[in-house]
């Protein structure tokens, strides 16, 4: 059964930093896609960025290019986003996400809150 839990959300001010962290089971996260979305209040939800399965690929969105980095740690079968430089803009629910044949997987969110 494929699970993904989010940690490590809080309030910042701005510019400060976050790492959040996914961790998954069900998969091998070096042999899966590993997305991350947000969703604002009011607004829908965004994918931001990814990593690839079976290299250290990575995309980003170009509203977290340059201050947000995905990466992977396959001997602990988590996923990290880094977040440096965070913006107002930035609030959000954040989630991990990876999908297979059978359909897509999230979980349950963490929180980000940026504010002065």
């Amino acid at each position: 059964q494929v699970q993904l839990v989010e940690s490590g959300g809080g309030s910042v001010q701005p510019g400060g930093s976050l790492r959040l962290s996914c961790v998954v089971s069900g998969f091998t996260v070096d042999h899966a896609a590993v997305g991350w979305f947000r969703q604002a209040p009011g607004k829908e939800s965004e994918g931001f960025g990814c990593i690839g399965s079976g290299d250290n690929s990575t995309f980003y969105k170009d509203s977290v290019k340059g201050r947000f980095t995905i990466s992977r740690d396959n001997s602990k079968n988590m996923v990290y986003l880094q977040m440096n430089n965070l913006q107002p803009e930035d609030t959000a629910v954040y989630y991990c996400n990876t999908n297979d044949n059978h359909g897509d997987y999230f979980g349950q969110g963490t929180q980000v809150t940026v504010s002065a």
